[in-house]
């Protein structure tokens, strides 16, 4: 797997980038997260004026094979016709990311099902579908380490090189079984605490996930190195997110978190890389309970809560007109100075 020497955020300009934010026509702090969001987009881009150029979001597909184990009320076969879906603009990202001009792009990183007739995919299978964790790794080293480059490479290529703020989607059947596995082993919380009812169980169907989780995460007790957790069980679309989030951090783009899976593929990434969190907006909370326990253990604030738990990279998109309200504020609103408003008058001169 390729070295990520991942940039600190700059701290030299923090105090002109709130003397700057505390300068607008209002009172210091008002204006709430849109402050220390405009705070954090300025640090990345080491700029008293951030600006966000051509968002983008990649949506990575992948099949699973713990599926076998029934913890899906969905068929295998969802997952390529959801892609299928995608590629003919009929889903909800694809409505999200019209409605905010974001560029959207769909990859196959590991899909069972043959999807190679289509234009429009990216094409970086990594196998048709990983193996059932609950009885072998999910994935061998090797192909996690590919599918983590792979990720990486599509990170630095796809989106036009001036992007500079970038979100990440998913779509695999079965992919919240592998995203509660690597929450429980990333941060030893219970497995209850973990688990979701994922596209709809019913009370026995999650008692039954939470079971089946359980025994693989007993099964492979021993596996704690960062990769060799992703790759026991992890999703190839899970493995990819993971390089690509870290190569955009590479980049020192502005990292848009979506939901549970990507949060998971985050809190991976974090392990591999703890500098990432920098640049990392958590843009909305789930309600699959595995991502608020995520949010908690990275003291992840999140922008939003709608109660959405879709995935895709919806929460993402969602969330990106608030993002541009806060660059737009801190870019375009009067100073005090500026507009003729006097300031407050109890501060203290030195």
């Amino acid at each position: 797997m390729r070295k990520f020497l991942i940039p600190p955020v700059s701290s030299n300009i923090n105090v002109d980038l709130k003397k700057k934010i505390d300068g607008k026509t209002k009172p210091p702090g008002s204006l709430g997260r849109l402050e220390t969001l405009a705070l954090q987009c300025g640090r990345i881009q080491n700029s008293l004026t951030p600006e966000l150029i051509n968002p983008t979001i990649l949506v990575f597909a992948g099949d699973h094979g713990i599926t076998e184990e029934g913890v899906s009320p969905y068929p295998q076969e969802v997952t390529a016709q959801m892609v299928l879906n995608f590629l003919n603009g009929g889903a909800a990202i694809n409505v999200f990311c019209r409605q905010n001009n974001i560029s959207l792009h769909v990859v196959d990183a590991g899909v069972k099902t043959d999807l190679s007739g289509h234009a429009e995919l990216i094409k970086a299978k990594i196998g048709r579908g990983t193996k059932n964790f609950c009885k072998e790794p999910a994935m061998s080293l090797e192909e996690c380490e590919r599918a983590i480059d792979k990720g990486a490479e599509l990170s630095r290529t796809v989106p036009v090189s001036t992007c500079n703020v970038i979100g990440f989607g998913e779509m695999g059947i079965g992919n919240t079984s592998s995203a509660a596995a690597l929450t429980q082993r990333f941060t030893g919380l219970p497995v209850e605490n973990c688990v979701g009812k994922g596209t709809g169980l019913d009370d026995s169907g999650l008692a039954q996930k939470q079971n089946i989780i359980r025994q693989a995460l007993e099964k492979h007790a021993e596996i704690k190195e960062p990769q060799a957790v992703l790759s026991t069980f992890g999703g190839f679309e899970i493995a990819m997110m993971v390089g690509a989030m870290l190569e955009s951090a590479v980049l020192k783009r502005i990292i848009l978190i979506d939901g549970f899976i990507a949060a998971a593929a985050f809190l991976a990434a974090s392990r591999i890389v703890p500098e990432i969190q920098q640049y990392a907006v958590f843009t909305h909370q789930s309600d699959e309970q595995g991502h608020a326990e995520i949010l908690k253990y990275l003291q992840a604030e999140p922008l939003i809560l709608l109660g959405m738990r879709l995935g895709e990279g919806t929460g993402a998109a969602v969330a990106f007109p608030i993002l541009q309200s806060a660059v737009s504020f801190l870019n375009q609103m009067a100073s005090f100075e500026s507009a003729g408003v006097s300031g407050r008058t109890d501060v203290k001169k030195a």
